[in-house]
């Protein structure tokens, strides 16, 4: 293991971890800006399928963090690769937003809304556009035993009022519904977090993953060989870390405070 004042790849989760819902954390553009002046990198990886790379670029604008498209990885990202390192499917039902539908159109996934009888898989997202008729379109195709691939599976996504059911949730209540779960692409598994040091050229141990979540940031970033961070801003809590199997390298109250320690380490 690495000091964390050698961490110059910083892997940071967004919601609950640089902003919550329209807010950004005090500590967050401060730290960005030490980053990018001690000559590393960060990328934004989120498990959030719902909105494209535009929509996160535009929200961290209006929030003075500029960004550009190199900056993020999503699990729509992740899905796309994974998909292309299969053999072709004829049709696949995207359970989504119609931002969700259309990154996967354009990365050339031939995609529908409706149910097909070509269709040979189901793909689900977080669906902030959720109906009663994708349920049922998806029980459906997962009767008839088309493979079935999930972005995530937070059980939530929080927001300025709480939280709201993420794609795990969807996926819930779809295995109690039919008996099936999918495989999961976005964190916990490794593929973002891979993906990420492929992208940035950075090796493993100058990398950190940074999130709120010890069940998919954290893991994600076990999972890939990679030191992580586990900050307390959003869902996670202290008191998880007794019952968890995932334990990760160092935790922090929040961003601001990591802040503070890498800049201690690196004498600062």
């Amino acid at each position: 293991m690495t000091t964390l004042g050698e961490k110059r790849l910083f892997l940071l989760d967004m919601d609950g971890t640089i902003y919550l819902d329209e807010e950004l954390f005090p500590g967050t553009r401060p730290f960005l800006d030490a980053v990018r002046a001690g000559g590393g990198r960060y990328l934004f990886l989120t498990n959030n399928s719902s909105k494209s790379v535009d929509a996160y670029r535009e929200k961290l604008a209006r929030m003075g963090i500029p960004a550009g498209r190199e900056d993020f990885l999503t699990s729509v990202d992740a899905l796309i690769a994974e998909l292309r390192s299969r053999p072709a499917y004829r049709k696949c039902y995207a359970f989504g937003t119609r931002s969700f539908r259309r990154q996967l159109a354009e990365a050339g996934v031939p995609v529908t809304d409706r149910l097909e009888d070509e269709i040979d898989c189901l793909l689900v997202g977080f669906d902030t556009e959720l109906t009663f008729q994708k349920l049922e379109d998806a029980c459906i195709l997962l009767g008839r035993g088309v493979d079935y691939i999930a972005t995530n599976p937070d059980w939530v996504c929080p927001t300025w009022y709480g939280s709201v059911p993420d794609c795990g949730s969807v996926c819930g209540m779809l295995l109690r519904a039919t008996g099936r779960q999918p495989q999961v692409i976005g964190k916990p598994q490794p593929a973002m977090a891979l993906l990420a040091l492929e992208h940035s050229g950075f090796p493993p141990e100058q990398a950190v993953m940074v999130g709120d979540r010890l069940y998919t940031d954290i893991a994600s970033g076990v999972n890939a060989g990679i030191d992580t961070v586990f900050v307390l801003s959003g869902e996670g809590t202290r008191g998880e870390l007794a019952g968890s199997a995932v334990q990760p390298t160092w935790v922090f109250d929040n961003i601001a405070a990591l802040h503070r320690a890498w800049e201690k380490e690196r004498g600062i």
